[in-house]
């Protein structure tokens, strides 16, 4: 069996596709009657979704993501990409879960290119709760690596039922790995892993769409009868690729991968070039400090970072509204406020 080429729009440099092609092979049920069959015994693996099609409004919450959340994406994948690195070193090899998987793993591949100097190999390949993971695509995989190299990734961590399966699959392929190393994730709210960009769960964009931010894919289906050597299936949504935005969210992200590493004095200094402020200790960052400003100090503005919830940040807001003191929504990286001094004019 060979990897899927020239379907979709995952590059061929991004990722290697251990799947099979079912393209009109199995008909996109209704929600309502594919929850009958599921709900009869029908396992929801041999069934395909109609794909949603997002609405203009809908897409606008996407960008919105997009907008407050690319830069803790990109710390995220920074810091899950140096652990990776600091438990495979250069012969890792990444095995992204289809489909939500695979834009992460692709963007964990390009830093460790840049950061590392490595070009690792990047599969993705089918695990289904319930059914397991594709045998014949682990098999493709271990007659080319060694099994200490495999290092599997998704996007996000939710119960930890799929890693349960990966677990299964570590017994019978990998000789046993530590069940919190399998598997690299961006957020870990379950904390069932140790290698993980944090454990908030926090809005990564990519998990507002379906197929038009993973190539176009289908989630992949398990086809009875299938045959001996043949990969778990997918099916590509060729209708839909004037709306694909993989690569918009890739480029992105990856974009902001460069500013991952700004510390929070790089963060003061570019507030005070943005403002005019001549005294960078007129900034003060952080919930802690924004909070002193208002209540001691004569202060100038509020910064809010984009991202903040309203929890944190409420107290400052009615500060602010108290003392007339402008607030600022501003894209934070490293803080979720920062207090301005008002800067006095020098005696004459």
């Amino acid at each position: 069996m060979e990897p899927i080429k020239d379907r979709g729009t995952f590059k061929t440099q991004d990722v290697t596709l251990l799947l099979s092609d079912i393209t009109g092979a199995i008909a996109p049920l209704p929600t309502e009657e594919r929850e009958k069959l599921i709900q009869s015994g029908i396992h929801y693996s041999a069934m395909l979704p109609l794909e949603y099609r997002p609405s203009e409004e809908y897409l606008a919450e996407y960008y919105l993501s997009l907008e407050n959340f690319s830069q803790k994406t990109a710390e995220s994948v920074v810091d899950v990409s140096n652990k990776i690195y600091a438990k495979k070193g250069g012969k890792v090899v990444l095995v992204s879960l289809a489909r939500a998987g695979i834009p992460i793993g692709a963007l964990i591949k390009r830093r460790l290119q840049k950061k590392f100097g490595i070009t690792p190999p990047h599969y993705a390949i089918s695990i289904v709760r319930g059914r397991g993971i594709d045998r014949v695509a682990m098999r493709y995989m271990l007659e080319r690596h060694s099994a200490e190299s495999i290092q599997f990734v998704d996007g996000w961590t939710g119960k930890g039922a799929i890693l349960n399966e990966l677990a299964n699959a570590a017994g019978e392929f990998l000789g046993g790995i530590d069940k919190r190393e399998l598997l690299a994730v961006l957020s870990d709210p379950a904390d069932i892993t140790d290698i993980c960009g944090t454990r908030e769960d926090f809005p990564i964009p990519s998990s507002f769409l379906n197929s038009t931010v993973c190539g176009l894919m289908s989630r992949t289906v398990i086809r009875s009868g299938i045959e001996e050597g043949e990969f778990h299936g997918v099916a590509f949504y060729e209708e839909l690729r004037d709306e694909d935005k993989t690569y918009e969210f890739i480029e992105r992200i990856e974009s902001n991968m460069n500013c991952a590493q700004t510390t929070g004095l790089d963060e003061v200094k570019k507030i005070a070039a943005q403002f005019g402020i001549h005294d960078i200790n007129l900034i003060k960052p952080g919930i802690g400090e924004t909070t002193r400003v208002l209540l001691r100090r004569l202060p100038y503005m509020a910064l809010i970072a984009n991202d903040a919830e309203e929890k944190f940040v409420s107290h400052i807001i009615q500060l602010a509204k108290e003392k007339n003191v402008p607030v600022v929504r501003y894209p934070l990286l490293k803080y979720k406020a920062c207090g301005i001094i008002k800067e006095l004019a020098a005696d004459a």
